[in-house]
């Protein structure tokens, strides 16, 4: 089999059977793609011929490009996945990336709010709703959601208003690999969302076009022309409010995800309990916000110890 009919295979396999959101194949996508110009630029066209050599000598090139070292490990990760699979499913016959490395990655720890920052960040929020602005109401109960319930942006925008059980405080996401969890949120975001709910919604609602306004819309977050709030929006809404808040590191949504963690954690949470309501597959991946509380405490001895 030629490589770019295996790499097309191989996309759909992680599209329609492991159900890879498209971002995710896209990247696979996006390494497989520099791999086969590279086997081009060899003379391979076989998958047949894709031996161990030639995938270090892949990597070693986009060493020599100065690509990242996460970048490397990426797609040493993507090549020995696309081997596996290719040898799985008998179309080579032998596995020759199942030996391959790649530099470990340097381990960067996320960027975490503090207390006092994250409650200054709402406080922002609640003065700015306190006008009665629909959208401003809406930006409130979206910051309190995803720092209350550890969510990805994609989770929150994906939020259906059925997916909401607001007696129970509780709300159903779509995270990744399409897996839906059960997540909790407190009375902060629940005085949020029903506010969004009584006053901001309907509003929203009322801005869609005539021929949109003809079909019922079921998002829970709605943008300002009445559709259902995009990820980019809420990008620009976080990213605003954390450019004037002290320290380094992305002031993405997801910044929000790794501050709720992390304060979970330095409030006695169980570290399994953590994992769940994050949906990660592994405890390792979890397992970040332990350094993040370790390097936390270790500034605040060094600050306050007298014998540190």
């Amino acid at each position: 089999m030629e490589i770019p009919e295996a790499r097309a295979e191989y996309e759909r396999y992680l599209l329609l059977e492991r159900g890879y959101s498209a971002h995710t194949v896209r990247s696979y996508g996006s390494d497989l793609a520099d791999l086969e110009t590279f086997a081009r630029s060899r003379g391979i066209v076989e998958v047949a011929d894709l031996d161990l050599p030639f995938y270090r000598d892949w990597l070693w090139a986009a060493s020599q490009r100065e690509l990242a070292k996460s970048t490397l490990a990426r797609r040493a990760a993507t090549a020995k996945t696309f081997s596996a699979w290719l040898r799985r499913t008998g179309r080579i016959e032998i596995d020759a990336a199942i030996r391959l490395r790649a530099p470990k990655p340097d381990r960067t720890l996320p960027r975490v709010l503090s207390g006092d920052s994250m409650n200054g960040v709402l406080e922002v929020l609640h003065t700015a709703a306190a006008d009665g602005d629909p959208v401003a109401i809406r930006d409130l109960a979206v910051v309190e959601l995803l720092y209350a319930s550890a969510l990805r942006v994609s989770e929150v925008v994906g939020i259906d208003i059925d997916d909401l059980d607001l007696d129970r405080r509780t709300v159903r996401v779509v995270g990744k690999g399409s897996k839906e969890r059960i997540v909790p949120f407190g009375v902060p975001a629940y005085h949020a969302l029903t506010d969004y709910l009584s006053r901001s919604r309907r509003s929203l609602l009322e801005r869609r076009s005539a021929t949109a306004a003809s079909r019922p819309s079921a998002a829970l977050f709605l943008g300002v022309r009445g559709g259902r709030l995009g990820t980019r929006s809420v990008y620009e809404l976080v990213s605003g409010l954390l450019e004037a808040v002290p320290g380094g590191g992305p002031a993405g949504p997801h910044a929000l995800r790794h501050t709720a963690a992390t304060h979970l954690l330095d409030g006695g949470a169980d570290l399994r309990a953590v994992q769940e309501m994050l949906g990660h597959a592994s405890l390792g991946t979890t397992q970040i916000y332990t350094h993040v509380t370790v390097e936390r405490l270790r500034a605040s001895y060094q600050a306050a110890h007298p014998r540190a």
